[in-house]
């Protein structure tokens, strides 16, 4: 079911929300947080992503992100459809201790569309156009405050898997373009 979050300036930066299904808290393990790593960091060398801010949490990703191509949808298809695949390796690897628990929950949101063994991802991404400097500003603050209003770290920068690092000039685990908080989006 659509909640009316769409991508329609192909071109624009947008701010995602890509959530597991169920609330599963799939990225309490190393491994999974680095098949999402991986992969943005092929999209980002392959496939014109540009990357201005992340935060992977334990269930979910936010991110602000642009396509170069204008196929930010497309970027999003092949992410969740190739870390998808990657997860269910992991999964069925022998080390996942939850994995029966797992397997019946990616299952059972799998009931719902034919075709589909397991579904991991859920359908919506909540996707906001990035359309002011105002917007920009909350929402980088808003991806960097995430593990602090978890209560995971006390500041942002020590989180290690969000792009505060970058922007506090941190080694981070993945590199991003850093946006200017006097930068300006045009239409």
């Amino acid at each position: 079911m659509s909640t009316g979050y769409r991508i329609y300036e192909k071109d624009g930066a947008h701010f995602l929300t890509f959530q597991v299904v169920g609330w599963v808290d799939l990225f309490t393990r190393r491994d999974y947080r680095n098949v999402v790593i991986e992969s943005f960091k092929y999209c980002q060398q392959h496939k014109g992503l540009n990357l201005f801010a992340f935060v992977i949490m334990s269930n979910h990703i936010h991110l602000l992100a642009q396509s170069e191509v204008g196929d930010l949808s497309g970027f999003i298809r092949d992410f969740k459809s190739y870390t998808s695949k990657r997860f269910l390796e992991i999964m069925e690897s022998g080390t996942e201790s939850r994995r029966e628990w797992m397997k019946r929950v990616f299952e059972h949101y799998a009931t719902y569309k034919e075709k589909q063994a397991h579904q991991l991802w859920t359908h919506e991404n909540h996707a906001e156009h990035i359309y002011s400097q105002k917007f920009i500003e909350q929402k980088v603050q808003y991806i960097h405050n995430n593990p602090v209003r978890s209560g995971i770290v006390a500041k942002p920068e020590d989180y290690l898997y969000s792009s505060a690092r970058n922007y506090a000039g941190l080694e981070s685990v993945i590199d991003v373009i850093e946006v200017d908080f006097r930068w300006q989006t045009y239409h």
